[in-house]
């Protein structure tokens, strides 16, 4: 008996969507939060070019709790430590992903942990928890360093590379290999361009909310759905491969195949599908963006480089690094240059809900069945909580100064029980190919470069990141 999915949406498509929207709104019981709620086609290209301008602009003019109406219909933005911890913690059981603006994600995601609610997500979730057990992800090092040793040997000193390009494809096949027990060098992986594909699927969400709503040949949506469909037949092809020869592991493709809930239900191969297309595009896609954006900050700041290489010399003195270390506790200032980093660009900026009740929040009403959203990117630099925010500042992240943060400050992977089921594996996995890179490298920018940031649905650099590659013996 296959385990019951979410229940469908009340519309796919998103011209009826928008009307039901638009319904939803007139229906409110109580006044939404003060702001800007007269169309605009300014804001809303504003919002798709600049989200993080507005909103703190927003958030300076209104308080931390305000209305925006974007495209067709009303948001409520919550910004701030307090807002944070109500949405994701305090109160997390009055807010659902699946009718959020996560909705977008069913097309490709399908019915994954990021777009599902409820029983199903937990017991998926539940599922999937071993293959992220510490253990788990200290055993996958050896891929790891091997999956990074052999990207970085074929950088040449001298070249300039797309540092946030080169990071994709390297991660992915990590993901493949230590998530999924999938050989990204076999005829399958072979045949296609894994890392392209993603890179298609996902500019969709980067494309105007207008082109985005349009069906049919040659339309955006067409273009993500041909790249999903190639990505299906390298995830169902090895779905097959698994439950006809009993090959199993201890990665999350083998927990997904065998698990059942207490009823005995099993998952389907559709489950499965959207299950390992959610942890793969989630997999290599933060730590893809966290890398390039950390290297884009340490390229600007030799000083803190000068203290990482001084870390190396004495924590690691020329040796490989161990599990240990690389779980946070060996390189501690290596630690902190992360903690900043994933403050300055956190990858899931911005955490989408539906209201299900009206509620109060930092004294304004919000009504039921509303799109609410906390936004971590905003959160993360309001000068009230962080003291020059947009400088990088590894000491902010101190263990005295971390413990001194107020709770919900900090929440570059969510909060409470929706908070990512990949956090310390993807963790590990950048604090592996930092270090890496920092032990035969110096990397610097073009001096014509500036940085620009996409929202798909993670930010990223809109034009790649490209960097100068030295030596780190040489000048």
């Amino acid at each position: 008996m296959p385990l019951a999915s979410p229940a469908p949406l009340r519309s796919y498509n998103p011209f009826v969507v928008l009307v039901h929207d638009l319904l939803d709104e007139r229906s409110a019981t109580v006044s939404f939060p003060p702001g800007e709620t007269r169309p605009s086609l300014a804001r809303t290209r504003r919002f798709a070019d600049d989200p993080l301008s507005l909103l703190l602009e927003s958030y300076e003019r209104f308080g931390p709790v305000f209305t925006l109406r974007l495209f067709h219909a009303n948001a409520v933005f919550a910004l701030g430590p307090e807002a944070n911890h109500h949405i994701t913690v305090s109160h997390a059981s009055n807010f659902l992903y699946r009718t959020s603006y996560f909705r977008d994600l069913i097309g490709f995601a399908g019915d994954g942990l990021l777009t599902t609610d409820g029983e199903f997500h937990h017991t998926s979730r539940r599922i999937m928890l071993p293959a992220f057990h510490r253990e788990q992800i200290m055993s996958s090092l050896d891929t790891m360093l091997e999956e990074t040793s052999a990207a970085l040997d074929s950088i040449t000193p001298g070249d300039t590379i797309d540092l946030y390009a080169f990071t994709r494809r390297l991660a992915l096949r990590i993901a493949m290999r230590a998530l999924f027990g999938l050989d990204p060098d076999g005829p399958a992986a072979r045949s296609i361009d894994a890392a392209a594909l993603f890179e298609q699927t996902l500019s969709f969400y980067a494309r105007d909310y207008a082109l985005r709503m349009l069906r049919g040949p040659f339309t955006p949506f067409d273009h993500q759905q041909k790249a999903t469909r190639t990505l299906n037949r390298l995830i169902y092809s090895e779905i097959s491969r698994r439950r006809s020869t009993g090959k199993r592991g201890d990665d999350v493709l083998s927990l997904l195949i065998d698990a059942t809930d207490e009823s005995g239900a099993a998952l389907t191969d559709t489950q499965i599908r959207d299950e390992v297309m959610t942890l793969m595009f989630a997999g290599h896609d933060t730590t893809t963006s966290t890398i390039a954006f950390m290297f884009y900050e340490l390229a600007r700041r030799p000083d803190v480089v000068e203290r990482l290489h001084a870390e190396q010399r004495t924590e690691l003195a020329g040796s490989p690094p161990t599990p240990d270390q690389l779980m946070g506790e060996g390189l501690p200032y290596l630690e902190m240059v992360l903690d900043e980093t994933l403050r300055l660009y956190p990858p899931a900026w911005i955490g989408p809900r539906r209201s299900i009740a009206p509620f109060e929040l930092c004294g304004h009403t919000v009504p039921g069945n509303a799109f609410v959203n906390y936004c971590s990117w905003a959160s993360h630099r309001l000068p009230d909580v962080f003291p020059d925010p947009d400088e990088l500042r590894p000491e902010r992240f101190s263990s005295e100064a971390k413990s001194a943060l107020p709770r919900g400050a900090y929440i570059p992977f969510g909060g409470g029980s929706r908070t990512c089921i990949g956090m310390r594996f993807g963790q590990f996995e950048v604090r592996t190919i930092a270090t890496l890179i920092l032990s035969l490298f110096s990397l610097s920018l073009p001096d014509d470069f500036r940085l620009s940031i996409r929202q798909m649905p993670t930010i990223s650099p809109a034009q790649g990141l490209p960097m100068v590659v030295a030596s780190r013996t040489s000048p």
